[in-house]
């Protein structure tokens, strides 16, 4: 396995991500925003000019953290910008050699919820078109265990994979995700766990309707024990660091101090132990 870590939680720019990586001694990073502005979303320009600085730096690119089907997008929203969204992010993430693209399943319209059936029906309907489009194009969609109709519970997890049945679909674990949503870790885990090809590495406490963040291994995600059984399992994909101790992106708090970077360093350092006493 391998380390990696969603870089804007470092800092906002992608010098400072670079650095926060190279600091750590990990080869590979997960890019999501750069400024403010999401990889896959970003003009030309502006990713060319990642590209430059990323390659030259000799970093590898993960995963792109897009916004596909995500938190900011309800099932009720115009699907035609997932897939102008996709379209984009392909050829970038060819240019870069990165196989796996981060997705969701859209999430229930709050002011007029769909019913269960009809939320489920076009989730896999718009997974499956996506799913063509990343076959086509040689790439992963890796499904986040967040937002989203799949993202509920491990056996809607299973019957998305099962009813889309592409081999351009697979998942991304998150073991902090599960206490923000109230969820049994170990449940979770266990059933979806043949599936798993990387692993967002978040932990947390839950206390009452309180979601608070925690160092990795310090809360109640089971992160060691899921690290444990991947090792034995020989799993080869990346543990990739999402702390939300200083930044958390779908709240609008943005990594932007120093006090971020140092965080998150200490957050993979954290991980690194882990790795090393199992």
């Amino acid at each position: 396995m391998f380390f990696s870590g969603i870089s804007d939680e470092a800092g906002k720019s992608i010098e400072v991500q670079i650095n926060a990586h190279k600091e750590l001694g990990w080869n590979y990073m997960e890019i999501r925003n750069v400024d403010g502005e999401n990889l896959t979303l970003m003009d030309d320009a502006k990713f060319e000019e990642i590209y430059r600085k990323v390659t030259s730096a000799g970093m590898k690119v993960s995963c792109f953290a897009s916004c596909l089907a995500n938190w900011s997008r309800p099932i009720s929203n115009n699907f035609q910008v997932d897939l102008n969204e996709l379209k984009q992010a392909i050829p970038r993430m060819q240019k870069f050699g990165t196989e796996f693209i981060r997705i969701m399943s859209w999430p229930n319209d709050e002011k007029n919820p769909w019913k269960e059936e009809r939320w489920r029906d076009e989730a896999i309907r718009r997974i499956r078109e996506l799913a063509k489009i990343a076959e086509d194009g040689g790439i992963t969609m890796v499904h986040e265990n967040c937002a989203g109709w799949a993202g509920e519970s491990p056996e809607n997890t299973l019957e998305m994979l099962d009813r889309v049945n592409s081999p351009a679909l697979k998942l991304v674990y998150d073991t902090g995700n599960v206490i923000d949503h109230n969820q049994d870790p170990w449940d979770f885990y266990s059933k979806v766990k043949e599936h798993i090809v990387y692993v967002h590495i978040k932990d947390a406490i839950r206390e009452g309707d309180e979601f608070k963040p925690t160092y990795c291994g310090e809360g109640q995600g089971m992160v060691k024990e899921i690290i444990a059984d991947l090792k034995k399992s020989n799993y080869q994909g990346g543990l990739s660091i999402e702390p939300h101790l200083s930044a958390m992106v779908h709240k609008g708090e943005e990594a932007s101090s120093e006090s971020a970077y140092q965080i998150y360093l200490t957050y993979g350092r954290k991980l690194m132990e882990i790795v090393e006493n199992l």
